[in-house]
C-alpha cells in the first residue's frame, strides 16, 4: 500500500493538476493560444489512451513489477525530452507521452497491484492508497508553481523527470511484489480457513463477458464523466477562478481544500465500499460533481471558494475509491488488468475533451459560467442511469476459461 501510494503521487507531472501551472508560461514562451494548447493536450491524451489496453494485458501477463519499471523509465525519459520543446508539434508529442505513461499507465499499475493483495478490505486499502496518492498529486501545483517560478518550465520538467526515475524505479525493482503467493503470503494476510495451500490462482470475469454487462458500461460512463469534467475544470482552474476574482496564487491554493476533502472522503468511501453496493457511491459522486460544476460559476474569494474546493474534492475522492474497488468487486481479479486497461482507455480519452470543452464554452459565450450548467447535466444523467442498472452476479471460478 505504501509503495503504491508513492507511485500514485509520482504520476503528478503527467496529471492535469501538475500540467496546469505550466500552461501560461508555455503559452508565453512558445507563442501559442489557450485553445491551441488545449487541443494539443486533447490530442496527446487521446493518443496516449490507446495504449491502456496493452498496458492492462501486460500487467496480467508479466506482473506489476516489470510493467512499473518500464513505465517509470519511459515516463522519466519523456519529461526530460520535454525540455527540448520549441513548438506545438513537439509539445503535442510530449503530451502523448506524459498522459500515456503518467496519468494512465503508472496509475493503472499502482492501483492494480493493491487489488491483488486484498479482497475483504480491498475498498479500504484502495481508499488509503487513493487518498495518499491524490494528496501528493493535489499538492503538486503549489510545488511545481514555485519550481517553475524559480527555474523556468524547462528546468522544472527536467527535475521532475529525474525525480520519477529516482523514486519509481527503486520501488519497482526492490519494493513491490506481484502477488502474495509469490512470497508465501496470503490475500488479506489471512491463510485459508481449511488449511489448504494458497496457490494464488485468480478468479473472475473475462473481458468480453464483463463488457456484456450493463454495469461495465455504467462504470465507464461514471469514470469518464468524472475524468472529463474534473480535468476540464482543473486544467483551466487558474483562469476560471481568476474570472471569479481570485488571484493566481489563490486559484492554485484552491487545490488544498480539494486535497483535504479527497484525503478524508477517499478513505471513508473505500471503507464504505466494503459494506455497501458501489452503485450508491457512484450516484453520490456524480451528483456531488454536478453540484461542484454549478458552484464554479458563482464562487468568490473567501468562503465560497473554499466550499467549491471541498465539493470538488469530495466528488473526486468518491470516484477515486469506487473506480479502483468496483471493477474487482464486480468482475474479480483473473483478468483485472485487461478490464481496467480497457476502462482506462475510455477514462483517459474522456479527460482529453474536458479542457477543450471548457475552453470552447468560454470562447463561444465570453465567460465560463454560461457553459457550466450544460456540463453539470452530464453527471446527473449518468447518476440516474447508474441507479437503474442491475448489478452483475459475483465473479467466480465458473467464469474462468477451460483449463484454468
Amino acid at each position: 500500500m505504501a509503495f503504491s501510494a508513492v507511485v500514485m503521487a509520482m504520476t503528478a507531472p503527467g496529471q492535469t493538476h501538475g500540467v496546469s501551472v505550466i500552461i501560461d508560461p508555455l503559452m508565453a514562451d512558445l507563442d501559442i493560444t489557450r485553445t491551441q494548447i488545449s487541443t494539443a493536450y486533447m490530442t496527446g491524451t487521446l493518443v496516449g489512451a490507446c495504449a491502456m489496453p496493452l498496458v492492462g494485458r501486460a500487467i496480467d501477463r508479466y506482473g506489476p513489477r516489470a510493467v512499473m519499471a518500464v513505465v517509470g523509465a519511459v515516463f522519466g525519459g519523456i519529461l526530460l525530452a520535454l525540455t527540448l520543446v520549441t513548438g506545438i508539434v513537439g509539445l503535442t508529442a510530449g503530451f502523448v507521452g506524459i498522459r500515456m505513461a503518467g496519468q494512465g499507465a503508472l496509475s493503472l499499475v499502482a492501483t492494480t497491484t493493491v487489488a491483488y493483495w486484498f479482497e475483504r478490505r480491498r475498498g479500504f486499502a484502495l481508499g488509503i492508497v487513493g487518498a495518499l496518492g491524490t494528496a501528493g498529486i493535489s499538492m503538486a501545483p503549489l510545488l511545481f508553481e514555485r519550481l517553475v517560478s524559480a527555474t523556468g518550465w524547462r528546468e522544472a520538467w527536467a527535475i521532475q523527470g529525474l525525480l520519477v526515475w529516482a523514486v519509481v524505479l527503486p520501488i519497482a525493482f526492490w519494493g513491490i511484489r506481484n502477488r502474495p503467493a509469490d512470497i508465501g503470503q496470503h490475500v488479506d494476510g489471512v491463510a485459508p480457513a481449511d488449511g489448504s495451500p494458497d496457490t494464488g490462482e485468480l478468479t473472475g470475469w473475462p473481458l468480453r463477458a464483463a463488457m456484456r454487462t450493463g454495469m461495465f458500461w455504467v462504470l465507464l460512463a461514471c469514470m469518464s464523466a468524472a475524468s472529463m469534467l474534473g480535468t476540464g475544470l482543473a486544467f483551466h482552474q487558474i483562469d476560471l477562478l481568476g474570472e471569479r476574482g481570485l488571484s493566481a496564487t489563490e486559484a492554485a491554493a484552491n487545490f488544498l481544500p480539494q486535497t483535504a476533502a479527497v484525503l478524508l472522503v477517499t478513505v471513508g468511501a473505500g471503507a464504505l465500499l466494503d459494506r455497501i453496493s458501489p452503485k450508491f457511491v457512484l450516484c453520490g459522486a456524480m451528483l456531488t460533481l454536478a453540484a461542484g460544476i454549478m458552484a464554479a460559476g458563482v464562487v468568490a474569494p473567501g468562503w465560497s471558494a473554499l466550499g467549491y474546493g471541498l465539493v470538488m474534492g469530495t466528488s473526486g475522492g468518491m470516484m477515486r475509491a469506487v473506480e479502483s474497488a468496483a471493477v474487482p468487486r464486480y468482475f474479480g481479479t483473473a483478468h483485472l488488468g485487461a478490464i481496467r486497461g480497457t476502462a482506462y482507455t475510455a477514462v483517459v480519452a474522456a479527460s482529453a475533451f474536458g479542457p477543450v470543452a471548457v475552453s470552447l464554452g468560454r470562447d463561444l459565450s465570453g465567460d465560463y459560467a454560461t457553459a457550466l450548467p450544460f456540463l453539470a447535466a452530464i453527471p446527473v444523467l449518468v447518476a440516474v442511469t447508474a441507479a437503474l442498472t442491475r448489478e452483475p452476479r459475483p465473479a467466480g471460478r465458473d467464469l474462468l476459461p477451460p483449463g484454468r
